[in-house]
């Protein structure tokens, strides 16, 4: 068994204000993600693009926000929130999701696009491959938080979570940043090249991050502990395998569609 380093969840006070781990891995995931879409821009040489990232990437901030609370809301606790309305925007009470997020900035990004004669499906492509650096710092956030632990287990690695009572578990951030962060990035930077050489069908990169993400994030939610307030659905499936499985599924339809008909949308 590890020891769980006690990492204080606040990096610094500045008087009543405090600037938490946790956030900073959003701002660090937000920096990273405009630094490496405009490099594609530029290498790419993506004009219409480049005349709106600054505003697309305002709206797509605004939405991956929302769409976290709104999807944690709807997803993983209505009835909390459907008893409580006042508490839903209270974001400082903990409580985002990431498939709520994906829906929000998919949204977000495609009414951005519609209104401004932009090609969805390529800027969807540009943007996605840079999403789990931000996926991959979360879950380190998440892991210093001491939250959303595994479940019990007796592996040499397993760590007793403060907040998981005094059984060892699985340290199941560390996998999730590993996969859907290290892993999923390596990929999907990888693959660009052949999607822009190649000219593979806009949409394709998106598709494989829906498909590889939904993938991981199953795998790893077998080691995850189920949300209380939920457990398991059906007696044999988080919330997290169900959404997933849905982003596999839609990944593949996506993929399907986009190779029948190439044309940017």
């Amino acid at each position: 068994m590890l020891p769980y380093p006690q990492i204080d969840p606040v990096l610094l006070h500045l008087g009543p204000l405090q600037v938490r781990w946790y956030g900073l891995m959003y701002v660090l995931g937000f920096i990273a993600s405009y630094l490496l879409v405009r490099h594609q821009i530029r290498q790419y040489k993506l004009p219409t693009l480049a005349k709106h990232f600054e505003n697309l990437n305002l709206v797509l901030i605004i939405s991956l926000v929302l769409g976290a609370r709104l999807g944690y809301v709807l997803f993983y606790n209505p009835g909390y929130y459907l008893a409580n309305p006042q508490d839903i925007l209270a974001t400082w009470q903990g409580g985002m999701s990431f498939h709520g997020a994906l829906i929000g900035t998919l949204v977000g990004g495609l009414l951005f696009c519609r209104i401004n004669n932009l090609s969805f499906w390529q800027s969807a492509d540009v943007y996605i491959i840079t999403i789990p650096i931000g996926l991959g710092l979360g879950r380190i956030g998440n892991f210093i938080n001491g939250e959303l632990y595994g479940r019990m287990s007796d592996v040499p690695w397993a760590m007793v979570f403060p907040a998981g009572g005094p059984m060892p578990r699985h340290p199941s951030q560390l996998y999730e940043a590993f996969l859907e962060g290290v892993v999923l990035f390596s990929l999907l930077w990888l693959l660009k090249n052949r999607y822009w050489q190649q000219r593979w069908p806009t949409g394709s990169l998106l598709a494989l991050f829906l498909i590889f993400y939904g993938i991981f994030r199953t795998i790893v939610e077998l080691f995850r502990q189920p949300d209380a307030q939920l457990g398991f659905l059906f007696n044999m499936l988080t919330m997290g395998q169900l959404l997933s499985s849905l982003m596999i599924a839609t990944g593949l339809l996506i993929l399907f569609l986009r190779r029948k008909s190439s044309a940017p949308a």
